[in-house]
């Protein structure tokens, strides 16, 4: 008999999933079009912007930016790129290796992802919080953290 993983699902287990691949191509273009038509910022900026704001000295390596983000090196270098002529981004080369470049977050980027916040947070709550179970939330948040984990071991140990 063949390996259980391969085995199909149980329809309970489809219906699941197809509904989270839905969620999966559909939440980032719903939250992208919120925020670009609230704050002028794509989804992906405001991620980098998080995940600066995030880091130590709100600065981090290019390299590990784009594995934040999951951003191929050319698209966080044209993402970085665009933020820094807006001023809410400043690059440099890396102290200890001239190879490598570092973006940080600049005070003005600061004030433009706190100004996003509200922005991103109720597009969060009415596309996805307020159509969940109350009761439910603190387990599903549970599982998915546990998911998380497994798929990205290296990733934030708390949830974002």
């Amino acid at each position: 008999m063949g390996n259980p993983a391969d085995a199909p699902l149980q329809p309970h287990e489809e219906r699941f999933w197809r509904a989270l691949m839905r969620v999966l191509v559909a939440l980032p273009r719903g939250l992208d079009d919120d925020l670009l038509r609230g704050t002028g910022l794509t989804l992906t900026e405001y991620t980098v912007l998080m995940h600066l704001s995030e880091a130590g000295n709100r600065e981090l390596r290019m390299t590990d930016l784009a594995a934040a983000t999951a951003l191929s090196a050319s698209r966080i270098t044209r993402v970085v790129d665009s933020l820094q002529s807006r001023g809410l981004v400043a690059k440099r080369r890396h102290a200890e290796d001239a190879r490598g470049n570092v973006a940080g977050l600049t005070d003005k980027g600061f004030e433009r992802l706190v100004g996003a916040w509200p922005a991103h947070l109720a597009s969060a709550r009415r596309r996805v919080i307020d159509h969940l179970d109350c009761a439910a939330l603190d387990g599903l948040a549970d599982q998915f953290v546990e998911v998380a984990a497994k798929l990205d071991p290296g990733g934030p140990t708390r949830p974002c």
